[in-house]
């Protein structure tokens, strides 16, 4: 899949340091309840279920998840993203838990030294990616799965622009967000998400949830085993 540099950078330019500051407020608390229709409490759940002390945070936005679910201090926690100021907020957020920093483009091929993680959370970063959900979704869990035990869970969800019933609101919301290029997701549909995940991992599971599918996938299938490289 290949993507132009533009089209990523569009994508993120919206999380400056001024809207960083309100992003728990109007994404996590208004949008996601009367927006989107799933509230956060659903998403901070499906954190509890799957999120490990050996963790790696994949669009951390503002750290809210990782800070209001890791397990203790003690924990391993990795946080990756394309946006400086996101990185910069997340990590002072995280501090107590001493985070690896990286700053890529999930796009494209990472080069993570180090053990491998026993969770991996993708959480609203698909529909923020250019290009579809059959083919987004594909090229990232191909770039994280190396980084994955063979047992690990990749989690997360993402916000569909088909197969689902949006009102009014999400409508227009979605519109506006993918005129500007926040949002690439006008033919994200269900069966592509499913389709990446049962070809790569032998378990896996969907939920639909308003505007919102929330998704993992446990258990690499033989061919997407990779050897481990030196540390």
């Amino acid at each position: 899949m290949k993507v132009e540099r533009s089209e990523v950078e569009r994508a993120h330019a919206i999380y400056t340091k001024g809207n960083l500051a309100i992003y728990d407020w109007w994404v996590l608390g208004l949008s996601n309840a009367w927006v989107w229709h799933c509230p956060t409490d659903r998403l901070l759940d499906l954190y509890r279920s799957h999120l490990t002390p050996n963790h790696l945070e994949v669009g951390v936005g503002t750290g809210y998840f990782p800070a209001k679910t890791m397990p203790g201090s003690h924990s391993r926690l990795a946080l990756l993203d394309i946006n400086r100021n996101c990185l910069e907020k997340a990590s002072k957020r995280l501090a107590a838990f001493r985070p690896e920093v990286h700053q890529a483009n999930v796009l494209e091929p990472l080069n993570l030294r180090g053990t491998r993680f026993d969770s991996i959370a993708v959480n609203y970063v698909l529909h923020c990616l250019p290009g579809r959900l059959d083919q987004k979704a594909p090229t990232v869990f191909d770039h994280l799965i190396p980084l994955l035990e063979e047992d690990g869970v990749i989690f997360g969800a993402t916000l569909l622009g088909q197969d689902i019933q949006r009102p009014l609101l999400a409508r227009l919301m979605m519109a506006l967000y993918n005129r500007k290029g926040v949002f690439s997701n006008t033919q994200d549909s269900l069966g592509g998400l499913m389709e990446a995940l049962s070809a790569r991992f032998r378990t896996f599971n969907v939920e639909v949830r308003g505007c919102v599918v929330i998704f993992w996938g446990k258990g690499l299938r033989g061919a997407f085993r990779t050897p481990r490289s030196p540390l």
